[in-house]
């Protein structure tokens, strides 16, 4: 849409100097809303013309000063037709600040996003899991369709960004791209990492992440049971295959570590622990914390068995991995094989290990916590409230203890 603007030359009557000279301001006014400044130039106020905005006469002063005036409007004019080409948004102090050259380089969202990006794959296996490389991926394509349907561009300008930017993108994410509560969530907080950045880095004035009060639903954690997890372990498969992730999978359970920290396992990462039996000592690469698990018999047994696995041996691994994508599809026909009817992902192993492995067990919190390397005992306690068999055998305690005093 084409803005509207008006030029206006005043004299400050309110500045007025001792010799009666008044400093001359430029006013612009963009749809309604103005800027201005001092053009610099002075005069007797007695050669001003407020209602023709120029100096009186025809004198060699007054074709001077009103010849820079007109190049003054001039020059704004051709501000607003380049802006207006250009497709942006502009106000008045925009094209203030083109004027007098304080106009910082337009910085625009997209290729932001894209160089953190660019970052984030370079540290990926150091500072990040592929994972979350491809979930800011996602937001980003997300982002880029956003801005088409809401904004009918490719890209903003991040000074243009308003406060309901990030409240928008979430209603878009829940109404066309039909994410859910807790995608959208978590897409809306990525991006609000990009604009928090931007903040930080003094490249917009305000702080849009501060308007965006999202939240994430509980999701009911998924995990085997001591019966399916015997199942699996105990089933033959036809094909290494199989087999090889059922261990990889069962080894996840008993320890603990996500797929990431199994694949990045060499033998330096076993070490004997203070009770002088072997522990995984390592440091989880998704938050960067430590995760020390001392070795349960099963896990013990599997590394056994893949010790001269001839792909442990030629990439230095503890155990032979093979991708997450193809581990997972493994899984589903282990699943079938086994009659499971859980969708079974590999993710599942880490909250198997949290609830039926250990806290199923009277495994301490705090334990469980630190072997999960979790930053927070709050995380580790939400797999404490799905699990039924904990909250039975508390109860039985407190029956037992009301029994006695009857």
């Amino acid at each position: 849409m084409h803005s509207k603007i008006s030029v206006l030359f005043y004299a400050k009557k309110s500045k007025v100097k001792s010799n009666l000279q008044i400093p001359i301001y430029l006013r612009i006014t963009v749809d309604g809303k103005r800027a201005e400044f001092s053009t610099g130039k002075s005069v007797d106020i007695s050669k001003w013309s407020s209602t023709a905005s120029r100096l009186k006469g025809n004198s060699e002063e007054a074709r001077t000063m009103n010849k820079y005036l007109d190049v003054l409007t001039s020059s704004i004019l051709q501000i607003e037709r380049n802006l207006v080409l250009s497709g942006e948004s502009f106000d008045a102090t925009d094209v203030k600040n083109i004027l007098t050259g304080k106009y910082e380089t337009s910085r625009y969202l997209v290729p932001i996003f894209q160089e953190h990006n660019n970052k984030m794959e370079k540290l990926v296996g150091k500072e990040y899991a592929i994972a979350t490389l491809k979930n800011y991926k996602t937001c980003l394509s997300h982002l880029k369709q956003f801005l088409w349907s809401f904004h009918k561009k490719p890209d903003i300008n991040i000074r243009k960004i308003e406060h309901s930017f990030m409240n928008d993108f979430d209603f878009y994410l829940r109404t066309e791209a039909k994410c859910n509560n807790n995608s959208t969530v978590k897409h809306t907080k990525n991006l609000g990492k990009i604009l928090k950045m931007c903040y930080h880095n003094n490249w917009i004035e305000k702080d849009p992440v501060m308007y965006y009060k999202g939240k994430f639903n509980e999701v009911t954690v998924n995990f085997l049971t001591e019966e399916e997890i015997k199942h699996i372990w105990n089933k033959d498969f036809a094909g290494k295959g199989l087999n090889l992730v059922r261990d990889i999978f069962i080894f996840s359970c008993y320890t603990g570590l996500a797929y990431i920290d199994i694949y990045n396992l060499n033998k330096d990462s076993i070490s004997q622990g203070i009770d002088g039996n072997l522990w995984i000592m390592t440091n989880r690469q998704k938050t960067g914390t430590v995760s020390n698990v001392p070795l349960l018999p099963i896990a013990e047994e599997i590394i056994r068995k893949y010790e001269n696995h001839p792909a442990a041996l030629q990439t230095d691994k503890l155990l032979p991995v093979y991708t997450n994508q193809k581990i997972n599809e493994y899984l589903k026909t282990i699943a079938d094989n086994c009659e499971i009817n859980k969708k079974l992902t590999f993710h599942i192993a880490r909250h198997t290990f949290a609830t039926t492995v250990t806290l199923g067990n009277n495994v301490s919190m705090e334990s469980v916590s630190k072997m999960l390397g979790h930053k927070s005992i709050k995380t580790t306690q939400h797999y404490a409230k799905i699990l039924d068999k904990k909250v039975s055998g508390d109860m039985m305690v407190l029956k037992s203890v009301l029994e006695s005093k009857m």
